[in-house]
């Protein structure tokens, strides 16, 4: 583990706050961290999915992967959403239906489109894996509004392309890697399920990070560095600076307290 995460702590601004963990792993937050993290799952399924068909992809390979999408946006966004259902389906749902053809005119779209759609399936079926653990523990799932976290370093992103895409997808390391830090770090303080749960998420998470920084490096055709070391402050800004919510990315809980809703 010490290997996997080495890596990612060079590449983070700063550790999170022992003052988070703390909070993260009293029980009564439970409920709120596993559905934001469930949310958390779908979120970089569908910003993945967007960069494909932005970029990559014709419109048909655009619809292939909006089909894809769209049992988990119906679960997440009907209010009528049967659960039981939804998991029944099992695999079936997390298959590509046909394969995506690289339009013409952007060198990078093979690379793009393998990498983000491994990254979709792994992020679907960890959705699903989240939503299981929450069923056998009678937890319902439930909306919570977003975090400031992903909107703070999406602000900054560049309005013009190539450097938008740049931007995106340093801002999508970054996520990643924060995710991959903050499994490892609340691993020690779940119960022996989410524990083993966590850990095995590291690999993965470890891996899309990696994954959105080479693409970041391909397309800019030139160095980053200072690029990453701008989000690098912003995202430990974010992280470290006080929340009113608790979120899976939420920064320092405020001394008056944090909300979970």
């Amino acid at each position: 583990m010490d290997n996997l995460l080495a890596p990612i702590k060079s590449f983070l601004g700063c550790e999170t706050p022992d003052a988070w963990i703390a909070l993260a792993s009293e029980p009564a937050h439970l409920s709120a961290l596993l559905v934001d993290h469930c949310n958390c799952e779908l979120k970089a399924a569908q910003t993945a999915m967007f960069l494909i068909r932005k970029y990559a992809v014709d419109k048909s390979s655009g619809e292939t992967l909006l089909a894809w999408a769209k049992p988990y946006e119906e679960f997440v966004y009907h209010r009528d959403r049967d659960l039981q259902a939804f998991l029944a389906r099992g695999g079936k749902k997390n298959e590509l239906a046909a394969e995506l053809k690289p339009k013409t005119g952007f060198a990078h779209g093979e690379d793009l489109i393998a990498k983000m759609v491994r990254l979709i399936k792994e992020e679907f079926h960890h959705f699903e894996q989240v939503l299981e653990i929450m069923a056998a523990r009678g937890i319902n799932y439930q909306n919570l509004s977003a975090g400031r976290y992903a909107r703070g370093l999406m602000a900054k992103v560049r309005t013009h392309e190539p450097a938008t895409l740049v931007d995106k997808l340093i801002v999508g390391a970054f996520i990643e890697a924060r995710s991959c830090e903050r499994f490892a770090k609340l691993a020690p303080h779940m119960d022996e399920e989410l524990n083993r749960f966590y850990v095995s998420l590291l690999r993965s998470e470890a891996r899309h990070y990696q994954d959105y920084l080479s693409l970041a490096e391909a397309i800019a055709g030139e160095d980053i560095s200072e690029r990453v070391a701008f989000f690098a402050a912003l995202e430990a800004e974010l992280i470290l600076s006080e929340d009113t919510e608790l979120r899976f990315h939420s920064g320092s809980p405020a001394e008056a307290g944090v909300s979970c809703h």
